[in-house]
């Protein structure tokens, strides 16, 4: 056996040491300068918007659109459920109340209609929505051809999550280009990175106008310190924006690459009765392909090994502890924020197709930086696993 697999492990090459190389002999080591300027632009045009503001995080990114929005307490968010804590989280820094909305069975996104049906409960018992945020899970984005003109009709701005999602299209339009405003993310693990970083992108100068002065400790444009609202310290430095660029530089072959991966999955895989691929391809969408999914009929695969004691007795606890023994970093799919124990107490609307999408679904090993070796050894792991 050789060394460990990793999940989506960063990829970087001599192109982003020039960029980063350039930054540190330019002087600007202190947060923006240049390449912040660049990048931003960069990123905009890449999606398809007028503006963009590049931050820490992708979660300063949902943070500060949704205090743009509104959001405070007495008020509520609705939001996908079968997420990363990050988009609730910042929902829940707002003083907010998130209510989450089930999956859809075939690709684990929200459920749009239901989205539409959850906001329209809420308004009719006086609830006021001042947002809902859809998440482009896995790199797939959402249904907003029902969405984005389904929210517009209830007066409703939507907020997209597409974190996972840079360089995926739904409909010809970039992810990231959808509704009020759209957040991306650059951790480390994403489908491109500036080791930790993210971006807050919108049509609206204003939004993002107020979102930059909040990004800044809420700093007014006077000579010295005033302040008159609570601002943050959110903006991303020049030096991760260079490495931004130089990975936005290289982004097209990054995603070619892990649809090369994918496809040798399905290849393998596809076949295998019980086993059932989320994200296969549409003709009006393309996935960027950050992460491949996979489903497993529990009435159909039966799992060999066991999980560790503290873990549940699930398909997906079974693969993920037997395929680490192995060496390969495989996970569970996001654990549904109405199962989270810090949102018990919040509202959900449906629940049982995200449930059990998180108890019979992995994510594969997907970096662009793998090898044709490491992805059949995957293949291999996984088959053996599976009896």
């Amino acid at each position: 056996m050789s060394g460990r697999i990793y999940l989506s492990k960063a990829e970087v090459t001599e192109v982003e040491e020039r960029f980063v190389l350039d930054a540190l002999r330019s002087g600007w080591i202190a947060p923006l300068g240049p390449h912040v300027d660049a990048f931003e632009a960069e990123v905009a045009e890449r999606v398809g918007v007028k503006h963009a503001l590049a931050l820490s995080s992708g979660t300063a990114a949902l943070h500060l659109a949704l205090l743009h929005l509104g959001a405070r307490p007495g008020t509520a968010v609705l939001c996908s459920t079968m997420t990363f804590a990050a988009t609730s989280n910042a929902i829940a820094y707002t003083g907010a109340e998130p209510v989450f909305v089930d999956s859809q069975a075939s690709d684990g996104n929200v459920d749009a209609e239901l989205m539409l049906e959850a906001a329209r409960t809420l308004q009719s018992e006086g609830v006021e929505v001042v947002a809902a945020c859809p998440v482009d899970l896995f790199g797939r984005a959402c249904n907003y051809d029902v969405l984005e003109p389904g929210l517009a009709e209830l007066g409703i701005p939507l907020l997209e999550d597409a974190a996972e999602a840079l360089g995926a299209t739904y409909e010809g339009r970039g992810a990231g280009s959808f509704g009020a405003a759209a957040a991306l993310s650059f951790n480390g693990n994403k489908i491109m990175t500036t080791s930790g970083g993210g971006m807050l992108l919108s049509d609206d100068e204003e939004l993002i106008s107020h979102a930059r002065k909040l990004s800044t400790q809420a700093r007014e444009p006077v000579p010295w310190y005033e302040h008159t609202e609570v601002g943050f310290n959110y903006r991303l430095s020049n030096i991760l924006a260079a490495l931004g660029r130089g990975q936005l530089s290289r982004l097209d072959e990054m995603i070619a690459r892990r649809r090369q991966i994918r496809a040798r999955y399905v290849e393998a895989l596809g076949s295998v009765e019980g086993v059932r691929f989320l994200f296969d391809d549409a003709e009006d969408r393309s996935d960027n392909c950050w992460l491949t999914t996979l489903v497993f009929d529990p009435a159909l695969v039966e799992v060999r090994g066991r999980p560790r004691p503290s873990l549940e007795t699930t398909p997906a606890d079974r693969i993920v502890a037997a395929m680490d023994a192995q060496q390969i970093e495989v996970r569970h799919l996001w654990k549904p924020m109405h199962l989270q124990p810090v949102y018990s107490g919040a509202q959900a609307f449906g629940g049982a197709v995200s449930k059990g999408l998180f108890a019979s679904g992995i994510t594969l090993p997907s970096g662009a930086g793998l090898t044709d070796d490491e992805v059949d050894r995957v293949v291999e792991s996984l088959l053996g696993v599976l009896s």
